[in-house]
């Protein structure tokens, strides 16, 4: 490796190219990147003239290709300020040209710009640019420098290039902008100058270690530069082409669910129940994943593709390959998006025709009803990827929607699945208004199991009773003498709300005028509204009889997960059976005598039947099949 400190002119300047690789990210950066770059331009200009002014690394590799006058030059590091400056020095060629204006002997003009910065005269094709980018990035960077009209590119164009380049061509017209100092302060710029030997050059390992400005790479970008860096360049096209673009596109409207996938793919991949921070996804990769022979790199992108698939369509940013599963998949995912190594996993198990398609509806919907009930009682979801996690990785692929449930059956205490009498409780007796679920709570009520469903998403939540009625004595006189108290305990309440199109009409009407006016429940089309239609008053009697009605409905909508008892308690053989192979006695730090009494102990226990025994950290754990015994020493 080769490092100096270098003019950003001496770099660029001759006849070279300088290529972005395809594993690369896209140009990025926004205008206020760029405002940086044009503060630094001017910082440099107003510098002593042989000051410099630092402007981060350029890190390049040989391409292999070498003319007798021409080289080309991979970037490992940089690519953005390339970029930038490339665009800067574009619109400042175009202002120049479109202006008239003319300087002196030093001066810019757009000629020596196009031979010093832009463009390899004497070379044609791709050599003929210095600069040479990403697929639409290339496309409207050569564009611009053309002089072409960007019209003709239609949606192809890099809006980022294109907002970069604009940004400058609007400083540069600001009155009073001068051109010898802006042409000036690029001359003026010092970056450290890398150059690589390929043969005896880890680029990785050199990447890893920049200290990069602008913008920080997501650990998508990481993982990727990972995967394709210290390949040939022909290996990296192809595998970027063939599988890395796909799984970009699937990400494309969002960076952070890249990285959400690539946290759950390894989770899946090794089977653990530890979230990986945000920060460390890329070294987690790393450790996942490491070249040896075993495993080819197309068959993890392979798979890395196909999962990445069904991830984005779990999150909702990717299209529903089944139809049939959409609207189970938005109703559940409506609630939570934590449960993503679960729904991987059933998306595996039906494509190798072991989950049906009516078992993987169920599954999800019973998925929604946990996380609903869980809601709607209050209970933490804190922990919820690490408990999806187990569950995930306790499924079995023989019985995947059987082992679903029985594995969501097995959480206990503060991650339990809420039983009937404690959902339907919860549903009568708590204020529902108030949580982040009451809309999603009345939608289902509403459009569950309907053919033709209500635009729900056009409603918003109506108060039957209205929140505030000191002041309304229609009401007072409705619910009688203790009107203060059923206000209180019944205002927010699942049986006093519904969804209307008239919140701001209904208002704090009396009762009769909410029915009766236009627009009111007496002509709504929505079905929640029905039975407060055919009411002549609204009391604590409609409240609750209303009540009794919507809990039962939404008991058959989230369903309690009902599993065999004897397949819970296999499951806990089958793990206790797992505890009991990890270790022996011999491993307890006893003295002989006491060993010798545990032995003792152990072989009347034996007798009373099919024994588990679990070694603990200080004592012995017997469990038979209706009995539990643990031997705790007290001395060595």
């Amino acid at each position: 490796m080769r490092a100096i400190n270098n003019r950003f002119a001496g770099i660029i300047n001759g006849t070279k190219q300088f290529s972005i690789p395809i594993f690369q990210r896209d140009y990025c950066w926004a205008r206020e990147q760029c405002n940086d770059m044009w503060k630094a331009v001017l910082a440099a200009s107003n510098g002593k003239t042989n000051s410099g002014y630092f402007l981060g690394s350029i890190v390049y590799v040989s391409t292999g290709e070498v003319g007798a006058a021409f080289q080309n030059w991979l970037v490992i590091d940089g690519q953005q300020r390339l970029t930038t400056l490339t665009l800067l020095l574009t619109a400042l060629r175009d202002c120049i040209k479109e202006t008239g204006w003319s300087g002196g002997d030093d001066s810019p003009n757009p000629d020596r710009i196009d031979a010093y910065f832009l463009k390899n005269l004497y070379e044609k094709g791709q050599r003929h640019y210095k600069l040479v980018l990403r697929r639409a990035d290339n496309t409207t960077l050569q564009t611009l420098i053309d002089g072409g009209d960007i019209s003709d590119l239609d949606n192809d164009a890099s809006e980022y290039l294109l907002d970069a380049y604009n940004f400058f061509k609007q400083c540069l017209k600001e009155q009073n902008c001068d051109f010898d100092k802006v042409y000036r302060g690029i001359g003026r710029l010092d970056v450290v100058d890398v150059l690589l030997h390929r043969d005896t050059d880890d680029p990785q390992l050199i990447f890893e270690s920049m200290n990069s400005t602008g913008m920080d790479l997501s650990q998508s970008d990481l993982v990727r530069n990972y995967l394709l860096m210290g390949i040939e360049e022909s290996e990296q096209v192809r595998l970027y082409n063939r599988f890395w673009s796909k799984i970009e596109s699937y990400f494309r409207t969002s960076r952070s669910a890249f990285d959400w996938f690539l946290r759950n793919y390894i989770a899946l991949e090794t089977k653990s129940t530890k979230q990986v921070r945000a920060d460390r996804i890329y070294d987690a990769f790393k450790d996942f994943w490491k070249p040896d022979g075993i495993r080819s790199l197309d068959s993890l992108l392979e798979d890395m593709t196909k999962v990445a698939r069904t991830y984005a369509s779990f999150l909702g940013i990717a299209s529903m390959k089944r139809p049939w599963l959409a609207e189970a998949m938005r109703n559940m995912r409506s609630l939570n998006t934590t449960q993503g190594l679960v729904i991987m996993r059933l998306y595996d198990y039906h494509e190798q025709g072991r989950l049906s398609q009516d078992e993987f509806v169920q599954a999800v919907e019973l998925i929604e009803s946990y996380l609903l009930r869980r809601a709607v009682l209050g209970l933490q979801t804190r922990g919820y990827w690490t408990i999806f996690a187990r569950v995930a990785h306790e499924m079995a692929s023989q019985v995947p929607f059987r082992s679903l449930k029985v594995a969501l059956a097995r959480l206990r205490d503060n991650y339990r699945f809420p039983t009937d009498d404690e959902f339907s409780r919860a549903l009568e007796e708590h204020d529902l208004y108030n949580l982040h679920v009451c809309k999603h709570i009345l939608d289902r009520l509403e459009n569950a199991g309907q053919r033709e469903p209500s635009p729900t998403h056009e409603y918003s939540i109506e108060h039957i009773m209205p929140q505030k009625i000191d002041n309304k004595p229609e009401w007072q006189e409705m619910l009688g003498d203790n009107w203060s108290r059923i206000h209180a305990t019944w205002l927010h309440r699942l049986s006093n709300l519904t969804l209307t199109a008239y919140n701001s009409t209904y208002s704090n009407r009396p009762f009769h005028e909410k029915k009766d006016i236009e627009g009111g429940f007496r002509q709504s089309a929505v079905r929640l509204n029905e039975y407060i239609r055919d009411q002549s008053q609204w009391t604590e009697r409609e409240m609750q009889e209303r009540m009794q009605n919507l809990t039962k409905r939404g008991l058959e909508i989230w369903p309690y997960n009902s599993v065999d008892e004897s397949h819970i308690q296999a499951a806990d053989v089958r793990d206790l059976r797992k505890r009991a192979a990890q270790k022996s006695i011999k491993d307890l730090d006893v003295s002989d005598e006491v060993r010798m009494l545990l032995h003792s102990a152990l072989e009347h226990i034996r007798g009373l039947g099919d024994i588990i025994e679990v070694i603990e950290h200080r004592s012995v754990c017997c469990y038979g099949p209706s009995f539990f015994v643990e031997i705790l020493p007290m001395g060595t």
